[in-house]
């Protein structure tokens, strides 16, 4: 991994190492872990673990999900700290905490999942402003992927409105992170979900190379074909194709990591061979 490469060049090193792009979502549930775990959260750490060993070979990054970690309690952050170090150092972790808050407040969200923790990238809401945003862009190869179009069918009670030039308030979100990623040392990104391969298509018209997180690929049952062919960059990369509760849960049994495994590099293949035939 080169010296002090920024968020974006570690992804698309780590896409071209492993050829995948591939996000492989962490949302550990104590109620789905296979029958031969105790439900506890030590287990919970013990099926993650065995998640990440297994998967990856075919993993571009890791996308722990907060919320999931959260609703263990108080052992929950050491849950997500052990997992998190668990993750080869080679390979971007994102964390998936959705933040958003004013400056004060933003700065120490910031310092807490940057510096703490030691997360490469986390999930940021526009909706309070720049100046909130600001406390996360100014982390100097760290990775900020704003929240754009989401995958969720509400998703467009706010996000579609018609602002400014009447465009949707999506669009005005897009070019902003255009603006951010010229301004500030983070690499700036954004999130569309594969749930709204037309409006990705539209996306990636107003922010160039940028990096997009794609979440809705497995469970949600997102257009994985249309969502490539609409938001691959110009390099062919540009997407970080997010699957979660498809391959954690792939299996229930004691092979539970080799199932999570088969999937991951299911996953991996497909995305792949429609990549193989997409012009971009």
């Amino acid at each position: 991994m080169m010296p002090n490469a920024t968020f974006f060049e570690r992804v698309e090193q780590r896409m071209r190492d492993i050829d995948s792009l591939l996000c492989v979502g962490l949302d550990p549930k104590i109620d789905k872990l296979p029958a031969h775990l105790e439900p506890s959260v030590e287990s919970v750490v013990t099926f993650c673990q065995a998640i990440v060993e297994a998967t990856h070979p075919y993993a571009a990054a890791y996308k722990p999900n907060l919320g999931f970690f959260a609703a263990l309690g108080r052992p929950g952050f050491n849950a997500l700290w052990a997992v998190r170090h668990a993750i080869p150092a080679d390979i971007p972790i994102i964390l998936d905490c959705k933040v958003g808050d004013v400056d004060e407040t933003a700065r120490a969200y910031a310092h807490g999942w940057f510096t703490e923790f030691g997360f490469d990238a986390i999930t940021v809401s526009p909706y309070l402003g720049e100046d909130a945003a600001a406390p996360f862009l100014d982390y100097e190869n760290k990775g900020v992927l704003v929240l754009c179009k989401t995958s969720n069918p509400g998703s467009g009670d706010f996000q579609n409105l018609p602002v400014g030039d009447g465009g949707p308030l999506f669009l005005t979100v897009a070019n902003r992170s255009r603006e951010w990623e010229e301004r500030y040392p983070a690499s700036v990104g954004l999130v569309v979900g594969a749930t709204y391969p037309e409006q990705l298509r539209s996306v990636r018209e107003r922010v160039g190379n940028q990096l997009i997180l794609l979440p809705g690929v497995g469970a949600q049952s997102g257009d994985l074909k249309a969502s490539l062919q609409a938001g691959l960059n110009a390099r062919g990369t540009g997407l970080l194709c997010s699957a979660s509760r498809s391959v954690m849960y792939a299996g229930n049994g004691k092979d539970f990591d080799r199932a999570a495994q088969q999937s991951a590099e299911s996953n991996r293949n497909q995305i792949n061979a429609i990549r193989s035939t997409t012009s971009v």
